[in-house]
């Protein structure tokens, strides 16, 4: 299947967990990929190695996302790689869950720098290369739904980045541009094994109040936003599509 065949993608924050998955099938259904990291190299290299492996294409660039500087030198790597570039999907982000006694400028400026002000460089370096087609996918999450306690500082970068989806969609839809969100439920991955969560009392109530009764998986994303990136979803923009097995 080449449902992306020709196009080029970036995907921010893609050395690992959710975002890798994503280049691994951008790539899968057809589309050329800038696999971006922060800092972890090896692991962006990894993905680079997989992609190229099963026949794609695929060059791994650093760059921090809250970096204007670095986001618009990312931008000119995929130009400079592949000629054009079609696809952004915003993965980027960071958690860090705190009472609001343990508020601190700190963490309030680390998470909103990288989850909303990323985003929005990374779009407005990559809308004048966009052209009629292009798609923006933003990955932000279900707790904007959920509003899970001590978690107001993330719930808040992700309850802005769905504002901004909508309000880009509006901005660009007349240039041709869609823009939507993907907002995942609890996911299996790198992190959430690091951080204690599988197997934990909070992956057995998170399944216990999902309707499909598991938690999601890396694909079950993934294919939500190859669908985005098509052409087949040609009439959606300002959509926020929860990946979240029924929990909300």
């Amino acid at each position: 299947m080449s449902i992306l065949k020709e196009k080029v993608a970036i995907v921010t924050g893609a050395s690992k967990g959710i975002g890798a998955g994503i280049a691994r099938r951008l790539s899968a259904d057809g589309a050329k990929v800038v696999v971006n990291y922060a800092s972890s190299k090896a692991d962006a290299d990894k993905v680079v190695a997989d992609i190229e492996a099963a026949g794609g294409k695929a060059v791994a660039v650093g760059a921090d996302v809250s970096s204007k500087a670095e986001v618009d030198a990312l931008v000119k790597a995929a130009i400079d790689h592949f000629g054009r570039l079609d696809i952004v999907v915003n993965n980027s982000g960071v958690y860090q869950f705190a009472s609001i006694e343990e508020t601190t400028e700190a963490l309030y400026r680390r998470q909103f720098d990288i989850n909303v002000l990323g985003p929005l460089l990374v779009s407005s370096a990559a809308v004048p290369h966009l052209g009629q087609g292009g798609s923006i996918i933003n990955i932000s999450s279900f707790v904007t739904r959920v509003l899970p306690a001590e978690s107001a500082i993330y719930s808040g970068t992700k309850g802005a980045l769905d504002a901004i989806t909508g309000v880009l969609s509006r901005e660009l839809g007349p240039r041709g541009i869609r823009v939507n969100s993907v907002n995942p439920g609890l996911i299996e991955t790198e992190g959430t094994h690091s951080a204690g969560v599988m197997g934990s009392e909070f992956q057995t109530w998170n399944e216990s109040q999902t309707p499909l009764g598991r938690i999601g998986q890396v694909k079950d994303i993934a294919s939500i936003v190859s669908f985005l990136a098509s052409d087949d979803a040609a009439w959606v923009t300002g959509e926020l599509i929860l990946g979240s097995g029924g929990m909300r």
